[in-house]
């Protein structure tokens, strides 16, 4: 009889989740009584959101205080709700908060990338510690712990810790049913409510549907879209070019209250007949009088690889550190606009949206070999 090669893989990656549990718990043993702080991408979602949740409180087990940080903004409506229902303390950065006083750092769902406070930290001698996260691998941090795996959510790589022992669930704990609550609606948002899940993901799901809260859940899921999210939407659904399969939308100058607007309006050009991939951008003006380039990826095709794309597309900056990135299906990009920010007038700033327009299709339409003609 052949061997279950299926059962062969299953059982490897099992093992490799229980040592990365276990190293994981050694490291924390080694740091017992410090306090880190956890730093999330500018704009957090559920999975970064819920997966640092689940840290805080396995970290309480080993007397470890920490401090989930962000710094940028929080608007979508699903992750204000999830915030608020479940009371997930979450700080926003200011000048005023003391970096100094943390032992170490956490990136939990990025690797540096897609947050800012990564100098911030260097500079107040704060080394980072630990790094879990699902997307492609950046190579940015050099910390002491690594876990990434290439599966649907981090809220799945969570979930197989508190699996593995790091926190033992309990039902009559209002905390714990807040957890699993939360770590179920990360892995459902990262897998297309477990539409494109993975055996881990569903495994996952399994494990913490007999801790979480549906009620909650439902609240947190079934949020109405403001009207100028919908406002967003439109302008990308008007706005899009569609060359080769691909739907492609600049949607100008958004607040940064309604950043989150892009990757929702990204999600529904890509349902559009005979689209495989979308992509939407605009400049966001920060609470720093900053401007952003923002843009959200997303893919059907199993052949394109967003991280790859995305890096191909847009390159680097002069640090050597990558514009964006992505995993399976999804990516995004965030490119200052630096020294050219801010406007004085409507025109100006009309003149300078054409030509970061211009800039970003051209590099699109390279990548994908659209030629000059057939741009037309």
């Amino acid at each position: 009889m052949e061997p279950n090669t299926n059962n062969q893989s299953k059982t490897i990656t099992e093992q490799i989740g229980k040592s990365k549990s276990s190293e994981l718990s050694q490291l924390l043993i080694l740091h017992k009584g410090e306090r880190h702080i956890i730093a999330i991408q500018n704009f957090p979602d559920p999975d970064a959101i819920s997966s640092a949740f689940a840290h805080k409180l396995i970290s309480m087990k080993y007397d470890i205080d920490v401090d989930i940080v962000y710094d940028g903004k929080i608007s979508h409506q699903q992750n204000i709700a999830l915030i608020k229902l479940l009371d997930i303390e979450l700080i926003r950065y200011s000048e005023s908060l003391d970096l100094s006083q943390y032992h170490g750092s956490v990136f939990i769902d990025n690797q540096g990338t897609t947050t800012s406070l990564v100098k911030k930290l260097e500079q107040a001698g704060v080394k980072p510690l630990i790094v879990v996260d699902h997307h492609e691998r950046q190579n940015v941090l050099a910390p002491e712990f690594t876990d990434i795996r290439k599966i649907g959510a981090t809220a799945t790589i969570y979930t197989n810790y508190i699996k593995d022992g790091m926190l033992e669930l309990s039902k009559s704990d209002r905390n714990h049913m807040k957890c699993a609550t939360a770590l179920m609606h990360g892995i459902r948002s990262e897998t297309a409510e477990l539409i494109k899940a993975k055996e881990e993901d569903l495994m996952a799901a399994a494990f913490l549907s007999n801790y979480h809260d549906p009620g909650l859940l439902g609240e947190i899921v079934n949020q109405s879209r403001s009207k100028k999210v919908m406002d967003i939407i439109h302008k990308a659904l008007e706005n899009r070019v569609i060359k080769d399969n691909y739907s492609i939308s600049g949607i100008g100058y958004l607040r940064v209250e309604d950043r989150d607007a892009i990757p929702q309006a990204a999600d529904f050009l890509a349902t559009e007949e005979n689209v495989h991939t979308a992509i939407v951008y605009g400049i966001v003006l920060t609470d720093k009088n900053e401007e952003l380039l923002i843009g959200s990826f997303r893919t059907s095709k199993l052949t394109i690889d967003p991280d790859e794309f995305i890096k191909d597309t847009f390159g680097k900056n002069e640090t050597g550190k990558y514009f964006g990135g992505g995993k399976q299906e999804a990516g995004g990009f965030e490119i200052p606009i630096g020294f050219l920010s801010g406007s004085s007038s409507k025109e100006y700033e009309m003149l300078k949206w054409q030509v970061y327009d211009l800039q970003v299709k051209q590099k699109i339409f390279n990548k994908i070999g659209v030629t000059e003609k057939s741009k037309d």
